[in-house]
């Protein structure tokens, strides 16, 4: 956790503590701060034992905080593949399952939707695909998400089956996976759309990356309606994420100027246009530097 007065003046990053270890290692992916100063926070958790060797099937899993963020409280898993795991899966990392993602509350705060990434099954499952959970069932989220399938919000989130929002093209088990991964998402109130930022991972094994893409929907509900991804920034890095410059605009909700952090740095400045969107490299001090965000590589 990192505390500062803006984006541009964080402190070094400081341990968090959570109240069990069944779940580790973990790496907390979004949050949302209720009225009462509640965290309520998602993870991404590697579990250990999956295959022979270093492959594993992440799941997504909650948690909350009643001190601003210092003790967290374990919720359970909330997220997790129904499919077999493949061993013989040669991205480098992943046997299957679901992981690096973005939750974000919808604008009548009935609805958490979840963008994550399915990294197992039949290749028509594989992409980001989503999930939700309505907003009253956050103190007890276990149970309680429902994925997207074939039109439908009727899969359980534990086990369930999914309909990618934006599917891969060539499938996570391959050498040479060609998938979108990692979206971050926020509303722009520019545009008057929600919109994902998006890792690809394109064509060799181990994660190489060949760009930063950026995607549009208006209606969360709506899975079909997110436009086909554009290319935004040919860069060999991951973890895209805008932060709003406003001292009300977050991580989560940004107007027409924004900050653009890949794995954690800003030298962007990315401008949204209603029939364009431009991104613009920037001298200065690199926003963000110290923030603990990268995973990848791990070998």
């Amino acid at each position: 956790m990192a505390v500062g007065p803006d984006q541009f003046q964080l402190g070094a990053a400081t341990a968090v503590t959570v109240d069990r270890r069944d779940h580790m290692p973990l790496w907390i992916e979004s949050a949302w701060v209720d009225s009462d100063r509640t965290i309520y926070a998602w993870y991404h958790h590697e579990p250990t034992g999956v295959c022979p060797g270093d492959l594993t099937a992440p799941r997504i899993g909650a948690l909350v905080s009643y001190d601003g963020g210092r003790l967290f409280y374990d919720l359970g898993v909330v997220l997790a593949s129904g499919d077999e795991v493949n061993c013989s899966s040669e991205n480098g990392f992943f046997a299957g399952g679901h992981g690096d993602f973005s939750v974000i509350l919808d604008r009548d705060q009935s609805y958490f939707y979840f963008l994550f990434t399915n990294y197992g099954g039949s290749v028509s499952s594989q992409g980001i695909a989503i999930a939700r959970m309505a907003f009253g069932d956050r103190t007890a989220p276990a149970g309680a998400l429902w994925k997207y399938f074939d039109g439908r919000w009727d899969e359980p989130g534990l086990s369930g089956r999914v309909t990618p929002a934006i599917p891969a093209r060539v499938g996570w088990e391959s050498a040479d996976t060609d998938s979108f991964w990692g979206p971050a998402i926020h509303w722009n109130t520019h545009l008057e759309s929600y919109v994902v930022l998006l890792n690809r991972s394109c064509c060799r094994p181990k994660w190489p990356q060949e760009g930063i893409y950026v995607s549009y929907n208006a209606d969360l509900s709506r899975p079909d309606y997110w436009k086909t991804p554009q290319l935004l920034l040919r860069e060999n890095a991951y973890y895209p994420q805008v932060m709003g410059l406003s001292p009300d605009e977050t991580d989560t909700e940004a107007g027409q100027l924004t900050r653009l952090y890949v794995q954690g740095k800003s030298s962007w400045q990315l401008v949204f246009h209603k029939d364009d969107i431009g991104v613009e490299r920037t001298e200065g001090p690199a926003a963000g530097s110290d923030l603990p965000l990268g995973r990848r590589p791990r070998k």
